[in-house]
């Protein structure tokens, strides 16, 4: 589990991880609605994460949990 910051800028949205200092974007949510938003989601680098669903509320902190590299 690692907490995250996500943000969104140009329709992009940035998943950052400060202890690791790593920056990649989403590529893919699982659930991608203003009410229903995370999941499953794929990065930039091939990494696969779980963001529990909740209210697309962001610039967010989330403690986020590595599914697969």
């Amino acid at each position: 589990m690692a907490k995250v910051m996500l943000r969104e800028n140009e329709g992009e949205i940035f998943f950052y991880i400060a202890k690791k200092d790593m920056e990649e974007t989403i590529e893919s949510l699982e659930f991608n609605s203003e009410e229903k938003w995370g999941g499953e989601v794929e990065l930039s680098n091939g990494e696969t994460w779980w963001i529990q669903p909740g209210p697309k509320n962001l610039p967010k902190e989330e403690v986020c949990k590595k599914i697969a590299d």
